[in-house]
């Protein structure tokens, strides 16, 4: 065994055997044979820094900039222009964990205000040093109820995000976990269906839903508290700034994305996840907790608290394996809120909803759209239509227009944010009617 390479030849076979291929180079076998017998590759000489930037910006200035009205998780929200430049400065760039707080105060600060704006917002007594995204997170809060619980029937919404689904049945699958595809009436989640089920490990829900309807699950906690399980929430902490908080619906665990609280497009990412839990499931979140005490003078100084237990003990008794976590983007978020306050985050959200029924209004009246619910929603909708959907988008992103998100072969769903005034939707919609 090299010192570097863990894997002996033993375990080596082993691994392969298990996964069906005899030979390393069998898990090439996908790479067209023609690729791999090539005998030279006609790859360029470096460059300098110079010809570098412009190669790059060239290939940049191919991106199309484009008015979003898609959401499905990501939101095309306003960033202040100064948090960039805040998140730069000195005391918040840092090499790594902040295991040394005499020298880390900045990153330990920032992470116990994040924890603190995330308790905030959904009520809940405890919040980590966030996490990756929206679908890890709700991963994570399956494996806190399944080791709390020691049940393995794991209760899903149909009306969850379809990717945070796929990356729950992956965490769960070698687990041995039970998934549960809880159907979907009328868009909204059935209640019935959850009582038919005892001794399970948790409930996953989100609000607003994938669909935009904002769900009332007012009854849902006794029910689920009742059978055996945890109840867990996924929501868009923007919205709770007005929305009923998790805290409210006697939720155990809440957990989300945090990209609607100023972070960027960006492609898909990077993005951060938060995760908040009732205080007697303190010592079962993954990652790490920072607090606030006083140094030997008696000043204010914030430490790691409850440090990522899974460094510090044998692994395979550990939830998870969070510990260098996306805390840039923690910082990014704690900038937003503190930026826009209560009222500002009041505000986005009433703009989001002025401008989101506007459109749904517009569209409506072209006559190639329909309503397919009466559900109350926020900033996303779902419509119906007869149109050729891919062609629509393919015609539009030419114009200068990202439109919503097909659903199916004939429903689509758009989302509108604060960035866009009336006059903006307006010529959206009047450039739509004119390609169809």
């Amino acid at each position: 065994m090299f010192k570097y390479f863990p894997h002996t030849k033993e375990d080596i076979d082993a691994m392969l055997k298990v996964i069906g291929v005899k030979t390393l180079d069998d898990l090439f076998q996908v790479i067209p044979k023609e690729i791999k017998d090539k005998a030279e590759y006609d790859l360029k000489d470096g460059l300098s820094e110079y010809e570098l930037i412009k190669n790059l910006t060239e290939i940049a200035n191919k991106n199309k900039s484009l008015q979003i009205f898609r959401g499905a998780g990501a939101y095309d929200h306003y960033m202040p222009s100064i948090i960039p430049y805040l998140t730069q400065r000195s005391e918040f760039l840092t090499s790594y964990t902040p295991y040394q707080p005499e020298i880390s105060q900045g990153t330990l600060q920032y992470i116990f205000e994040f924890q603190s704006y995330i308790c905030e917002l959904t009520g809940l007594d405890v919040a980590n040093a966030s996490l990756y995204d929206d679908a890890t997170a709700a991963a994570e809060a399956m494996l806190l109820a399944t080791n709390h619980t020691r049940n393995s029937k794991v209760l899903i919404s149909s009306t969850v995000h379809p990717s945070i689904i796929a990356t729950v049945e992956s965490y769960a699958y070698n687990k041995g976990f039970e998934i549960i595809l809880i159907p979907k009436f009328d868009y909204e989640t059935s209640i019935d269906f959850i009582k038919r089920y005892k001794d399970i490990a948790c409930v996953i829900v989100q609000n607003p839903n994938f669909y935009g309807v904002i769900e009332d699950y007012s009854l849902f906690s006794q029910i689920i508290h009742e059978n055996g399980g945890l109840f867990i929430m996924i929501n868009d902490p923007q919205t709770l700034a007005i929305l009923k908080t998790p805290k409210e619906y006697d939720v155990d665990i809440a957990v989300g994305s945090g990209q609607s609280l100023g972070i960027p497009l960006s492609f898909g990412g990077p993005y951060v996840g938060y995760m908040a839990v009732k205080e007697k499931f303190l010592r079962k979140i993954p990652g790490r907790i920072c607090g606030i005490t006083k140094d030997v003078d008696g000043k204010r100084a914030f430490v790691l608290t409850l440090q990522a237990r899974e460094q510090h003990i044998r692994r395979e008794k550990a939830n998870s394996n969070i510990c260098s976590n996306q805390s840039l983007m923690a910082l990014w978020v704690t900038i937003y809120i503190s930026l826009m306050g209560k009222d500002g985050l009041v505000k986005v959200n009433e703009a989001s909803y002025t401008n989101a029924h506007y459109l749904e209004s517009k569209l409506l009246e072209t006559k190639y759209f329909k309503k397919v619910h009466d559900k109350p929603y926020l900033k996303e909708f779902i419509l119906k239509t007869n149109l050729d959907i891919k062609t629509i988008e393919k015609k539009l992103i030419n114009k200068g227009y990202l439109i919503g998100l097909p659903i199916d072969d004939d429903k689509i769903m758009f989302a509108v944010t604060e960035k866009y005034s009336k006059e903006d939707i307006d010529k959206f919609v009047e450039v739509l009617t004119h390609e169809l």
